[in-house]
This record gives structure tokens, C-alpha cells and sequence, in this order.
């Protein structure tokens, strides 16, 4: 079973001594309703009874009631305590606890029972760990693979930093989608991303589609953080460069008052500005809102990937006479 820390541990302790941030009120285009539906609550037991832990409630997610209603869940493995700070993520901090060895099978089995699709898995930072978690990660997609064959399985990885081959050890089982999020423009990485690495996380993702080029590469950052419009473009290029498919543009929304302050709430007419430059930049797919995340609609843009693959490969084609 996961083990849970108290929940009374300060989240962020090396936040506490930052002055309180403002919350900027919310703009009406991104207020959701409470989650409370019968099918909301019976994906919230199954994740219980499998002892397992969400991002959706982990970070916070806006559209946790939205994805649960639907028996949608990211699951989110080795624990709930992470070894990074990041300044916008409301995921705890600390010294995580010894891994789960029968984490990846009890993943395979909520996936089962909830019937899923499509599964999303990510996973906390774990620096502590010779491979950063990599082949916990690699047992995982394996065991749904097992446990459910029907399954597509989407993986949200950490960066890998500094552990060599870790990278290798995830493609090698062959997961259909591997997302790897930037968060935001470089320029802002000191104090909104310090662990990470921005150029790392670029090569990062190069590097999948040179180990398996069939792996679909999806990446996704957040706006209202101070960004300009021209570094959001570089991005984009960079992105492209190195072959992603799927790029996601979400609002970031300040978790609390210890964490990063938003900056702007950017509005609906510009993420629509921004999902129409990145589909002329060549991505696959684009998903760009006030209420974006990572993993909110995964299956459904699974299958519009595949299906936006097929006809860009069909129009590649060469006709014949």
C-alpha cells in the first residue's frame, strides 16, 4: 500500500518564510462546479480501496469532478511526496518514503475495475532514487499491459535529471504516449521550475522520438505567469524541433498563498490565438483554455492523435499515376 504522509507536514516548508502571495480573483470563464456526482464517488472508492494516489488531488485539479464523473484518473505513483519545490505545485516536499513494489500491480488493477480506456500514469520527482523512478515507472505500463490489454497508457515523466539511461529504461516499455511538461518559458525557470533544467527538458523529449519514433511526444506549459507572448512562440518552436506532437496551454491558477503568485489571467480570445499559431508550427494536436491540464481529456486526444497521424502520413504520400 502507498504509504501516506501526515497530512499535517508543511507541504512546502521552504516556502514558509516566503511572504504571503495575493490570490488574484477568478475571471467567471474559469469557475467550475464542485465535484459531487454518484460515478464521481465511485472512482473516488476505487482509488481509495486501491490505496493508490491522484494528481488530481494531489495538485488540485480544476477538473477533477469533470474527469472522476467519467471514471478518469491520473494516477500518480512512488508516493506523494516530492523531492523538488517547484513554486507553483501544490504537490507536498520532503523525503519521500521507500517504494511500493506492489504499486505497479494495484495501478493495473484500479485501471481494470474502473474500466478505463486510456490511462494516464505520472509520477512524483524522485531525485533520492538511482534512476529517478524509471523502472518503477516501466513496471507499471507493463503491468496494465498485463491487467488490461485493452489499455492505452499515457506517461507523465519527471525530467530524469542527472540519471543516465533512466529515459531508456520508460521507452523501452513502450508506453503510447510520453508527455514530459515544460511548465513555462525558460526565462522564468529560476524561480518557477529551479530543480529542472529547461534545455534538458527539450533533449529530453528529442531523445524519445529518436529511441522509438512510433511514441507519441506530448508537452504542456502553463500562462499567467509572467510570460510574454514571444517567448511562448519560441516555445512552440522549440517544441517542434524536437518532433512533439501535442502541446497544451493551460492558465495557471495559485494553489496558495505560499505558492508563486499569478500574474495574469489570460483570456479565452488569446489561447485561442495561441491553439491556432501552434497548429500552423506543425503540431499534431493543440489543446490550448483557461481550463487546460496535461491529462484532462487524454483518451479522447489519443484517438484524435492517431487519427491526425494517419491523415498527415496519408497526405505524405505520394500519389499514384
Amino acid at each position: 500500500m502507498v504509504t501516506v504522509v501526515d497530512r499535517t507536514t508543511v507541504r512546502h516548508p521552504e516556502k514558509a518564510k516566503r511572504p504571503d502571495a495575493p490570490i488574484m480573483r477568478k475571471p467567471e470563464w474559469i469557475r467550475v462546479r464542485a465535484p459531487g456526482s454518484p460515478v464521481y464517488r465511485e472512482t473516488q472508492d476505487i482509488v481509495k480501496k486501491n490505496g493508490l494516489v491522484t494528481v488530481c488531488e494531489e495538485a488540485g485539479c480544476p477538473n477533477i469532478g469533470e474527469c472522476w464523473s467519467k471514471k478518469h484518473a491520473t494516477f500518480m505513483i512512488m508516493g506523494d511526496t516530492c523531492t523538488r519545490a517547484c513554486a507553483f505545485c501544490n504537490v507536498r516536499t520532503g523525503l519521500p518514503q521507500a517504494l511500493d513494489a506492489d504499486e505497479p500491480q494495484k495501478v493495473a488493477d484500479a485501471v481494470a475495475k474502473l474500466g478505463l480506456e486510456h490511462v494516464v500514469v505520472t509520477s512524483v520527482d524522485r531525485d533520492d532514487l538511482a534512476d529517478g523512478g524509471a523502472r518503477h515507472m516501466a513496471e507499471t505500463i507493463l503491468a496494465i499491459r498485463a491487467t488490461a490489454p485493452g489499455t492505452t497508457v499515457e506517461v507523465l515523466t519527471p525530467d530524469f535529471l542527472r540519471k543516465p539511461g533512466a529515459l531508456e529504461i520508460v521507452v523501452e516499455a513502450r508506453p503510447d504516449v510520453f508527455n514530459h511538461n515544460l511548465e513555462t518559458v525558460p526565462s522564468l525557470y529560476l524561480t518557477v521550475r529551479p530543480g529542472a533544467r529547461y534545455y534538458h527538458s527539450i533533449r529530453l523529449l528529442d531523445r524519445v522520438k529518436l529511441l522509438d519514433p512510433t511514441i507519441f511526444t506530448k508537452s504542456g506549459i502553463m500562462v499567467g505567469l509572467g510570460e510574454v507572448r514571444n517567448e511562448v512562440l519560441q516555445l512552440m518552436d522549440d517544441l517542434r524541433a524536437a518532433d512533439v506532437d501535442f502541446l497544451t496551454i493551460g492558465q495557471y491558477l495559485q494553489p496558495t498563498r505560499k505558492h508563486y503568485p499569478v500574474k495574469e489571467y489570460v483570456t479565452p480570445e488569446t489561447f485561442k490565438a495561441y491553439k491556432t499559431i501552434a497548429a500552423a508550427k506543425g503540431f499534431l494536436m493543440v489543446s490550448a483554455s483557461p481550463l487546460t491540464r496535461s491529462s484532462h481529456h487524454a483518451g479522447e486526444d489519443f484517438a484524435q492523435l492517431k487519427a491526425a497521424r494517419a491523415a498527415r502520413q496519408q497526405s505524405a504520400q505520394p500519389e499514384r499515376a
